[in-house]
């Protein structure tokens, strides 16, 4: 394990073959179970750490944010990619895979070691959350976000909307004034088909 620190990251299909190598190294009883590892990088993808942080039942492993970010943290890892074998060889998340990335994720953002990824491995091949476009979608979740964000969140949401309602009430006026589009467009910001769906 010790050769494979210093590594560099280079494609997706690194950390795969990485992890396959490793996971073909466990005692034979022990690849019918899932393993949860955490992998540390530098800023430019360097491995700093390879790390089993869980081993579980055929079908499932626990881990708690906890035991996850400590090494890493220890380490200087700036970033973190988490990858767990799936030993049926189906390359699909879970509902507890995708619950316990959102959590990671936002542990992540609060430490300012956030997760790179979240590989999904067997002998077959691999499953990327980044590449799937599931970890942009988590990272857009709620669920496990400080209550403080939420709330700030919520204060630049509706901010935002205030002043796209603000800017529509400008342009609905102007447009009664007999304005032109271009001269309301410049004004508001608005785009050409916002301006002409306002009705006067």
């Amino acid at each position: 394990m010790s050769k494979l620190k210093k590594t560099r990251i280079e494609a997706r299909q690194d950390v795969h073959e990485i992890m396959r190598l490793l996971l073909k190294r466990e005692q034979k009883i022990d690849r019918n179970r899932e393993h949860l590892w955490v992998l540390g990088l530098a800023a430019d993808n360097t491995i700093l750490l390879i790390e089993l942080v869980s081993m579980g039942s055929v079908t499932r492993t626990i881990a708690e944010p906890m035991e996850i970010y400590s090494l890493a943290l220890q380490k200087r890892s700036v970033k973190i990619i988490l990858v767990h074998n799936h030993p049926s060889g189906l390359l699909k998340p879970s509902a507890a895979d995708k619950e316990m990335t959102d959590r990671m994720i936002q542990c992540g953002r609060l430490l300012k070691v956030p997760v790179l990824d979240h590989y999904i491995i067997s002998d077959k091949g691999y499953y990327s959350f980044a590449e799937d476009g599931l970890l942009a979608e988590l990272e857009q979740s709620t669920k496990y976000m400080l209550e403080y964000e939420v709330k700030a969140l919520g204060v630049k949401e509706g901010k935002q909307t205030g002043e796209k309602n603000k800017a529509r009430e400008i342009a609905r006026h102007m447009k009664s004034l007999g304005y032109g589009v271009p001269e309301i467009m410049k004004l508001t910001g608005l785009e050409k088909a916002a301006i002409q769906r306002l009705k006067v």
